[in-house]
């Protein structure tokens, strides 16, 4: 029995990267073997006639231009969430401006309080000890008396 030779399954990386290019053009023209018709890393895959593995593993740039042409590129992903987190550190910066202010308001507001319960305590000790009796408006009027 006869071993076959590993090595001529084998193809150099140049021509290998240029059966994936075919490949992806192919299913772009609607001309793929395979019949796919959406242009993913499996698909281009399946048309090359090689695994996802080879193309992310060995040939990154390929991989990449995949994901340029299903708009998911990783450089414009990581821009799109950079922008987003910027623009979240900025709302972020501000609710932490606005608490520092109100908690500066709700201080004042609570220094106040003080002070005025105080003095209303002192007001209510004085009426005490001048035996002062504190008048209670009445709901009605009493026009007989006037």
């Amino acid at each position: 029995m006869k071993r076959k030779d590993k090595t001529s399954n084998y193809k150099p990386a140049m021509d290998r990267a240029k059966d994936l290019k075919l490949a992806i053009y192919a299913i772009q023209k609607g001309r793929a073997q395979s019949g796919e018709t959406k242009v993913t890393i499996a698909a281009v895959a399946r048309e090359a006639g090689v695994s996802t593995a080879l193309i992310h593993n060995h040939y990154p740039s390929i991989a990449e231009e995949i994901r340029q042409i299903q708009g998911r590129s990783s450089r414009a992903m990581r821009d799109v969430k950079h922008q987003d987190l910027i623009a979240e550190r900025q709302k972020s910066k501000g609710y932490r401006q606005e608490i520092e202010e109100l908690e500066a308001k709700l201080a004042k507001i609570a220094s106040i309080n003080e002070v005025l319960m105080d003095e209303n305590q002192k007001l209510k000790t004085q009426l005490r000890e001048r035996n002062v009796v504190e008048l209670v408006p009445s709901s009605r009027t009493d026009k007989s008396r006037v």
